[in-house]
């Protein structure tokens, strides 16, 4: 099993997919999950990706494999963002394409505009805004988890994540995928990053960026997503239809295909 010291004590867990020809050095998709998720997460992107791209799919702090973190972790996002910065360094990559979904994609956000000689390109999808909830609510959230538990917060929640159209199969496997999240971590990861503020960091990704979203979505509304994605430079967005908020688990094919389009437009062989 793949993994290395990203600070003491503390083992990421990653996965490298890599099916390009040999004699190649082929560019890297750095993809960085959600909360209560792994790399395990983007399952469907990657025989989409990795024929042409070396596919690295960490799990974050926390999460997965990877070490759990303490109740009382205060969860920095800088701290988040060296870990995958060390990661890029253990593997030897300068730059790389970064895509991320959910609260992956707010850490992308800060991860591109305070790192921009390690970010090629940025595709975020299905992701907060930049200001999210109120201080009550975060507070809601925790006590739930607290009380609860992981797999009933993710129960009651999955119906507007994954939208109407996903298999209620499909709804239960995610259940139980994101109910194997240690406690401690969600604990202190739900009151902090999870309710993280990055609007500064906006007019400083210098990257292109790619924002996918979908037209129904109940947890980042176009009108919504559009506000904060004007605030970036060089950015572009694209609607799907539906009313998933989680679409790179709902539509991973669609949005795997636009985002090869678009690193494609951006590569270092364009």
């Amino acid at each position: 099993m793949p993994v290395f010291e990203c600070a003491s004590g503390v083992l990421m867990h990653y996965v490298v997919d890599d099916y390009t020809d040999p004699w190649r050095k082929p560019e890297t998709i750095l993809m960085l999950h959600g909360n209560c998720e792994s790399g395990q997460a983007w399952y469907g992107w990657v025989p989409h990706l990795a024929r042409d791209y070396r596919v690295v799919r960490p799990d974050m702090r926390g999460f997965g494999a990877s070490t759990p973190m303490p109740s009382d972790f205060t969860w920095p996002m800088d701290t988040i963002i060296g870990d995958f910065v060390r990661l890029m360094d253990h593997l030897r990559i300068d730059r790389c394409h970064v895509v991320a979904a959910k609260i992956g994609g707010v850490i992308s956000r800060s991860f591109a505009a305070r790192q921009p000689r390690r970010v090629q390109t940025l595709t975020i999808v299905g992701s907060p805004p930049p200001v999210r909830g109120d201080r009550a609510t975060r507070a809601q959230r925790v006590k739930e988890v607290e009380e609860q538990g992981i797999e009933r917060w993710a129960r009651r929640s999955m119906g507007s994540r994954l939208g109407s159209r996903f298999p209620k199969e499909g709804a239960e496997w995610w259940v139980k995928f994101m109910a194997r999240t240690p406690l401690s971590t969600e604990i202190g990861f739900v009151g902090t990053i999870n309710f993280s503020e990055n609007s500064a960091d906006l007019p400083r990704i210098a990257c292109p960026t790619l924002v996918i979203v979908t037209e129904g979505s109940s947890h980042a509304s176009v009108q919504e997503t559009e506000a904060w994605v004007k605030q970036i430079p060089n950015a572009s967005l694209v609607v799907l239809p539906g009313d998933s908020f989680h679409s790179a688990a709902t539509d991973p094919d669609r949005c795997a295909q636009e985002t090869r389009r678009f690193i494609a437009r951006h590569g270092m062989a364009s």
